[in-house]
C-alpha cells in the first residue's frame, strides 16, 4: 500500500511495508506540474514487468511496461486503487492502492485545481 501526501507543489508517493521489496521502490515525488489526471483504476491492465513482483490476485507491485510506457504500479486490493496519469515524467502513469480512492482522488484534483487557478 501506499500514503500519498501532497505539498504546495509536489505529490509524495510513500511506498510502506513490503511493499518497498515487492516494487523496488520506497518513494516518489512528482511536481504537480506534471500531473495530468487522477482517476480510478478500474480498467487499468498490468503490462510486461520488468522489476517488481507480480502475482495474480494478491501483488502487482513494481515497474512495468504497458502498452509502450513505463507504468508504477503497488496494488493488492483493486478496488482501492487509484490512477494518476503524468507527462514529462519517467513513469506515465502510477497505479497505487490507497487507503481511501475517494478522498485521495479529491484531494488531489483540488490541488490540481488550485494549480491551474494559480497559473491563470
Amino acid at each position: 500500500m501506499t500514503e500519498v501526501g501532497i505539498t504546495d507543489d509536489t505529490l509524495v508517493i510513500e511506498v510502506r511495508g513490503w511493499d518497498k521489496l515487492w516494487s523496488m521502490t520506497s518513494r516518489l515525488e512528482i511536481p504537480l506540474e506534471n500531473v495530468l489526471d487522477v482517476r480510478p483504476a478500474n480498467d487499468d491492465a498490468g503490462g510486461v514487468r520488468l522489476l517488481g513482483t507480480s502475482l495474480p490476485g494478491i501483488i502487482t507491485a513494481g515497474t512495468f511496461l504497458q502498452e509502450g510506457s513505463w507504468v508504477f504500479w503497488d496494488v493488492h486490493d483493486r478496488a482501492k486503487a487509484i490512477a494518476v496519469d503524468l507527462r514529462d515524467e519517467r513513469y506515465s502513469k502510477l497505479i497505487i492502492e490507497v487507503a481511501d480512492p475517494a478522498e485521495t482522488i479529491s484531494a488531489l484534483k483540488q490541488a490540481l485545481f488550485r494549480r491551474d487557478f494559480q497559473r491563470a
